[in-house]
């Protein structure tokens, strides 16, 4: 076998092994910068032509930018984290700006919302808007708080599959928060019962959808996800979502780190229980240390495949996929923010049809997301860049052309109908993005976008762990491993598998 490039290997100035990590995604980005900071010579392979995974950009005909995938941002200390581990100010390099509204909420009886920062102006617009008594959603909000902060050290700090974890102090305080975590019911049960109303119950709801799952069938310690937003905040990094990548790539080769792009792996090489190199279509490389940021269905079975894969980990549902329909739009929507929801009516009948009839609903809930309100430049003056998605199965040999000209209709039906305005008519530039071809972009099995999902009370334990335990020198990373999918959780895996790597 081959030494990765001379250059690479003569200009390590440690004696830890160099590492290869696979695929640009989010986590793997994070993990080449804190296993460089650790002294590690770092090369990361990936398949597109660029870095971001889901995370990129692209431009359609008439000056609309778009951010490809990921929309939401919460929990930035964990990007600035990065930066302050090698010695650099984040503002320097990253900025971002605190949400006010968070999100623009558009109920099926015409009810509409603002989701404010402040929990007690929020909670006043509910009371106004719902008639919901203030008091109960800070109450509500409390609780999800409360349980954020006793479980989140041990949860999604920490890997869940290493016995050391449950020795730490922090066990104590997760367990002793356990008995008002909901461990029985589920999501919508919690919520169904702290509101009368079913709009509100809808709101909170669906939060299940930040990891992909089913509120009806997620456990109710999902609860505490609203906390991420209304305690800690939502925010919008000044340039759109890509400035994440971008940003942390430049740190990252600024740190030494090299990217070969459009060098997929075709093969993590193993010998006597340990991992010894990469297979690419340019050349094999000597590796004792390799890091999947790619899905770890695909991992095992295209690049480990004579290797036995964990087959009751490989095979928990999958989470859920989205079709998005990237519109330029000859208008300018006063009414709308940079993160707008269009509530179905049966929010239960939208989530059977994606996790039990593996289909989309007739009256998908529909979220619109504006990012020209925050970068004007992102579409031309009066216009704007609308990335419309549903949530929708993951891809299991559906008829995509049919969902998609069916949904696309049911979206047009509702926006119009909502904004009174003929929406169709100021469409100016699209493109669509399904499940097949998020899979074919980004190795996510079935186009499922976290993984498996969390629709039973012991998903996360049953996630993928961020080592193997059968080959030494293997480690994991991204949203189908601990502690889950999005950006932050991404972020996590990053700083879990970089702390079980020794050197």
């Amino acid at each position: 076998m081959k030494q990765t490039s001379t250059k690479k290997r003569t200009s390590a100035s440690s004696l830890k092994q160099p590492a290869a990590i696979i695929g640009a995604g989010i986590a793997g980005i994070a993990t080449a910068v804190r296993l460089a900071l650790k002294g590690h010579a770092v090369t990361v392979f990936e398949a597109q032509e660029s870095f971001g995974g889901k995370m990129y950009q692209f431009e359609l005909p008439g000056g609309y930018r778009f951010d490809a995938g990921p929309s939401l941002f919460t929990l930035p200390q964990l990007v600035d984290d990065l930066f302050r581990l090698a010695g650099r100010d984040p503002q320097d390099h990253f900025r971002y700006e605190r949400l006010d509204p968070i999100t623009h909420y558009f109920f099926a009886d015409g009810t509409r919302l603002k989701a404010w920062a402040d929990e007690e102006k929020f909670a006043a617009e509910i009371e106004e808007k719902l008639s919901v008594p203030a008091a109960d959603v800070l109450s509500f909000l409390r609780r999800s708080a409360s349980a954020y902060e006793a479980t989140e050290s041990t949860f999604l700090h920490k890997s869940l599959h290493k016995a050391a974890t449950y020795l730490s102090p922090d066990v104590l305080r997760a367990v002793a928060a356990l008995p008002g975590l909901g461990l029985t019911g589920t999501m919508h049960q919690r919520h169904a019962k702290a509101f009368n109303d079913p709009r509100l119950v809808q709101l909170f709801d669906r939060f299940a959808t930040y990891n992909g799952s089913d509120p009806y069938q997620a456990p109710a310690t999902l609860s505490l996800i609203p906390h991420l937003e209304h305690g800690i905040g939502a925010f919008y990094p000044v340039g759109g979502i890509y400035s994440i990548a971008q940003s942390l790539v430049g740190l990252a080769e600024e740190l030494g780190v090299e990217f070969r792009y459009n060098e997929p792996v075709e093969e993590i090489l193993t010998a006597k229980g340990r991992v010894t190199g990469v297979r690419t279509p340019q050349d094999v490389y000597d590796y004792g240390l390799v890091v999947s940021n790619m899905d770890v269905v695909p991992t095992y079975r295209r690049l480990l495949p004579k290797q036995p894969a964990p087959e009751r980990t490989l095979s928990q549902p999958r989470s859920s996929s989205a079709l998005i329909f990237y519109w330029g739009i000859a208008h300018d929507f006063a009414e709308l923010d940079l993160h707008n929801i269009f509530f179905s009516q049966d929010y239960q009948q939208e989530f059977k049809a994606i996790f039990e009839q593996k289909t989309v609903s007739a009256d998908p809930t529909v979220y619109v997301n504006v990012t020209s309100k925050k970068t004007p430049a992102d579409a031309p003056a009066g216009h704007e860049n609308w990335f419309v998605m549903v949530n929708v199965p993951h891809h299991q040999g559906q008829d995509w052309d049919a969902l998609i000209a069916q949904t696309r209709r049911a979206v047009l039906d509702k926006l119009t109908r909502t904004l009174g305005v003929a929406v169709e008519s100021l469409i100016r530039a699209e493109r669509v993005w399904d499940p097949r071809g998020i899979e074919e972009r980004t190795s996510s099995f079935g186009g499922a976008l976290y993984g498996s999902s969390s629709n039973n009370a012991l998903a996360a334990f049953l996630r993928h762990p961020n080592f193997s335990r059968q080959l030494e020198g293997l480690y994991f990373c991204g949203g189908s491993v601990h502690p889950g999918g999005g950006i932050p959780l991404c972020l996590l895996s990053a700083k879990i598998a970089a702390e079980l790597i020794k050197g």
